[in-house]
């Protein structure tokens, strides 16, 4: 612990700001998490209850459960059951679902790019304190006695490499968990494409067995 704590020190003020920087990144992290998981666990339940509700063609009770739902798939699913009713086309029904995803994609990247611009930051704040840190040791050295020029200027070096260092440890974490969040959001975009090409099937097969197409029996 103390080695930490004079890790920090020796590093100047530049290691303050590139804490706060990991903190508010870690933050911003942990709350996308918790919201795509949920997201992910939500969408799930609302497809698997809805989806018996459009193989009965009980539209009334599938569009009462997505009103009631908070999930993005569900609210989807109301906008393709709203326009049926009125569509001659299929495409005008995929056209319904795909506006809903639209304004849903922004709601599950939000925040996520700002996990990478934190890790950017971090990592030039470290670079700008060990240029700041070589510039007052170049300086310091200028004035000093010969015989300790050599010994105080690999200390100031040292010292001064600490900002970078930190930097990169504040970065690493925060772009990794971007990526991670990055996989995540795809993972659940991906969930709800599929679903919605399911409803899609499932309604365009319903009413082609309403309207009627010749059986084998003549």
């Amino acid at each position: 612990m103390d080695s930490i704590i004079r890790f920090l020190q020796e590093g100047g003020v530049f290691m303050y700001p590139i804490a706060i920087i990991m903190v508010i990144g870690l933050g911003v992290a942990l709350e996308r998490f918790l919201v795509l998981a949920k997201e992910k666990s939500g969408n799930r339940r609302a497809f698997d209850d809805m989806y018996p509700m459009l193989q009965k063609r009980d539209l009334r009770s599938a569009l009462n459960y997505a009103n009631s739902s908070d999930t993005h798939i569900a609210n989807i699913f109301a906008s393709g059951i709203q326009r049926i009713p009125t569509a001659q086309r299929r495409e005008e029904v995929e056209y319904a679902l795909e506006e809903g995803l639209m304004e849903a994609i922004p709601q599950l990247e939000k925040r996520t790019p700002y996990i990478a611009t934190l890790a950017n930051i971090a990592t030039l704040m470290g670079l700008l304190g060990t240029i700041m840190g070589l510039i007052a040791a170049f300086t310091a050295v200028a004035s000093a006695p010969a015989a300790e020029k050599a010994a105080l200027l690999s200390q100031s070096i040292s010292v001064a490499m600490n900002t970078t260092a930190f930097g990169l440890i504040a970065a690493i974490p925060l772009l990794l968990a971007h990526s991670y969040l990055q996989t995540k959001t795809s993972e659940i975009v991906d969930s709800i494409e599929m679903a919605g090409v399911k409803f899609l099937n499932t309604i365009t097969d319903r009413k082609q067995g309403q309207n009627g197409t010749p059986s084998n029996n003549g």
